[in-house]
């Protein structure tokens, strides 16, 4: 049973273009509410969760997401997740997520050095997480698209045995069939890390756009088990 709407924020950073996708999602297939941030806000509301959707912001100029990382609002985005506030950083989310140090790591340009979009299978590595305790059977890949130049996550491998030894790893690419494997990789990620978590839980940073898969039309309805996992948790 549904008890209230939850109340999402969706930061927008000159060259976002994937939060109009957010907002969809959010508004017309979760049936919950949420506004629109602008980058130059210092202070945030109670909100259950604030999204930092996909695009180019800053024209990805310097460096995905180091510019971003500077805005007013994402000291107000750090304080929110030091609180335990739940946090999603999708593709150019995830970097700016990267670039501002709450998740570790750095993302490089495709090991093919050219732009990729298409739909690719994640492995759930960890479904006890407030991102992913709807996806039940974890041997089944979810469909979900990736569109990206710069999505080859790179850790140095203290923190890449970390990662893995506390379960901070949420997703991986994979084949058809649930296999890890270098042919699964569409960008060259250590590990064919998709997607990750910081050490208290509250924050996720993922390459591929769950946005754009929760509705049959568009192919998959896969994304809509992180957005309704959030939903549980809080």
């Amino acid at each position: 049973m549904r008890n209230r709407n939850l109340t999402y924020a969706v930061v927008r950073f000159p060259g976002s273009n994937c939060d109009y996708d957010t907002f969809n999602t959010i508004t017309n297939v979760l049936g919950d509410k949420a506004d629109f941030l602008w980058h130059n806000q210092d202070k945030i509301a109670n909100y259950d969760c604030i999204v930092l959707p996909g695009g180019f912001s800053y024209g990805d100029y310097l460096r995905c997401g180091a510019i971003a990382r500077f805005s007013p609002i994402m000291e107000a985005v750090i304080n929110y997740a030091e609180k335990g506030g739940i946090v999603i950083g999708i593709c150019n989310g995830f970097q700016v997520l990267l670039e501002s140090g709450l998740l570790p790591g750095a993302l490089l340009k495709n090991k093919q050095h050219r732009f990729i979009c298409k739909y690719v299978n994640l492995k759930c590595e960890n479904n006890n997480t407030a991102f992913t305790k709807n996806i039940v059977d974890v041997n089944k890949p979810i469909k979900i698209p990736i569109a990206h130049f710069d999505g080859n996550y790179y850790a140095d491998d203290d923190v890449y045995q970390e990662l893995e030894k506390n379960n901070q790893i949420i997703f991986r690419y994979c084949d058809e069939n649930g296999k890890v494997s270098e042919e699964a990789n569409p960008n060259g990620s250590i590990g064919n890390v998709a997607g990750i978590i910081n050490k208290k839980g509250n924050v996720l940073g993922m390459m591929p756009h769950p946005e754009r898969a929760t509705e049959k039309l568009l192919g998959s309805q896969d994304g809509k088990m992180i957005f309704e996992s959030i939903r549980n948790f809080i």
